[in-house]
């Protein structure tokens, strides 16, 4: 097993670049797409609004396990965005 700890968006950035030059060939790539998606709202800082907090709980009750208890009562309205539809995946050639 690695263990890898994120503490900075700067961080992130190394990861978000791995998996886009190597993409996952699974439907864990539909994951890793909804989880790019506020990745993105935190790099152009629209987070810190409230239309922007509710797009990051839209898309994270779409990921996994869905959102949990405790989110689920504080976004009781949270509708989840669509997931995204991974067919036919391929690896890649690395050169």
């Amino acid at each position: 097993m690695i263990q890898y700890r994120v503490s900075s968006v700067k961080d992130l950035q190394v990861i978000i670049d791995h998996f886009d030059k190597y993409p996952l060939i699974t439907q864990k790539l539909a994951d890793y797409l909804l989880f790019k998606r506020p990745f993105e709202l935190v790099k152009r800082k629209e987070h810190i609004t409230t239309k922007g907090l509710n797009q990051i709980v839209a898309i994270k009750a779409s990921m996994n396990n869905g959102l949990s208890e405790k989110l689920k009562a504080a976004f009781p309205n949270t509708i989840p965005v669509p997931r995204p539809l991974i067919m036919n995946q391929k690896i890649q050639d690395p050169n």
